[in-house]
């Protein structure tokens, strides 16, 4: 696979790599051994950069993906996880709970550091907090060798300038965002710019917008619009009609972006990843990809957001 650095950190990593989510049974059951043979293929096929939370599965995400790297050399991954968010509605940004947070990680992940830690979905915290609380203490974590890395995610896109703006330049090194550039919802391209002025790299995720772009299409949960529905419906269907798989589309339109370090994809089935990582290094049909873009224009950019009241973008759709 092709690799990109992310920002400035000096980690390599592949443009797709694994998002560790589905481990914790996030999306359905999963059975343990076929999970931790899932992030062994990914390791053998060159997604050396994983991405977990102890949100995932109340910890369980952490723990099967700990188990699955025991006995793989540490050097030959780079190990994400994030602090701040807990169980459903359970956020806590304190320096305590952080200083915490990571040494529970550390204990369920089988490491003694992680190459970057995240303050997770900061949407639902005072980003007065984040900027004066959390990210000094991930600093001090930072300086004592602990952690890598320090990065922020979210969901609305106005979070990032609001905390990077604040801090340090140095102080944020990576901003993961998700169902913010796919194929029917671009918008994340406009701070393409901004964050290589602010030298953070920038790590993609949701390809298929938590499911919106697939056969199976949206769960029960999913905060979509009727109308953003809809329109994604059509371009599946379309796709279907001609033969063509709708997410090979996703992955390889994400995976195309030079300003975005890696996108991230979660499986806990070793037969998907295998299939996500020889789409993204197979050429590209720009003709159906024209075509499904065209069919999705009528909601593109169309957004749904959450968090904090101050801390949502505006809707679009």
């Amino acid at each position: 696979m092709h690799y990109r650095q992310i920002g400035q950190t000096g980690l390599r990593v592949p443009v797709l790599s694994f998002g560790a989510s589905s481990l914790g049974g996030v999306f359905r059951n999963v059975d343990e051994g076929e999970a931790i043979r899932t992030v062994r293929v990914a390791l053998e096929l060159g997604m050396n950069f994983l991405d977990v939370s102890p949100y995932y599965g109340a910890t369980k995400a952490e723990t099967v993906l700990g188990r699955a790297l025991k006995g793989v050399p540490r050097e030959s991954y780079v190990l994400a996880t994030k602090i701040g968010q807990y169980g459903e509605g359970e956020f806590d940004f304190s320096a305590v709970r952080t200083v915490r947070s990571l040494d529970e990680s550390c204990t369920r992940l089988g490491v003694d550091h992680i190459d970057l830690l995240q303050c997770h979905d900061i949407e639902f915290a005072d980003l007065n907090q984040i900027v004066d609380e959390t990210l000094p203490a991930l600093v001090k974590l930072r300086a004592a060798g602990r952690i890598g890395h320090i990065g922020i995610t979210g969901l609305p896109l106005k979070i990032f300038p609001a905390v990077i703006d604040r801090v340090a330049p140095g102080t944020v090194e990576t901003a993961l965002s998700f169902c913010r550039y796919e194929l029917n919802d671009t918008a994340l391209d406009g701070l393409v710019p901004y964050f290589k002025e602010k030298q953070v790299g920038l790590i993609n995720a949701s390809p298929t917008g938590m499911g919106l772009l697939t056969e199976r299409g949206v769960p029960a949960w999913h905060p979509a619009t009727p109308a953003m529905v809809v329109g994604a419906r059509r371009a599946v269907e379309y796709c279907r009609s001609v033969g063509a798989d709708i997410v090979k589309l996703a992955v390889q339109f994400c995976v195309a972006h030079p300003g975005i370090a890696t996108t991230l994809v979660g499986s806990a089935n070793p037969e998907n990843i295998r299939r996500n990582v020889a789409w993204a290094e197979e050429p590209v049909d720009y003709e159906l990809m024209a075509k499904v873009l065209e069919l999705l224009k009528p909601i593109r950019n169309h957004n749904f957001t959450r968090g904090r009241p101050e801390n949502r973008d505006a809707i679009v759709g």
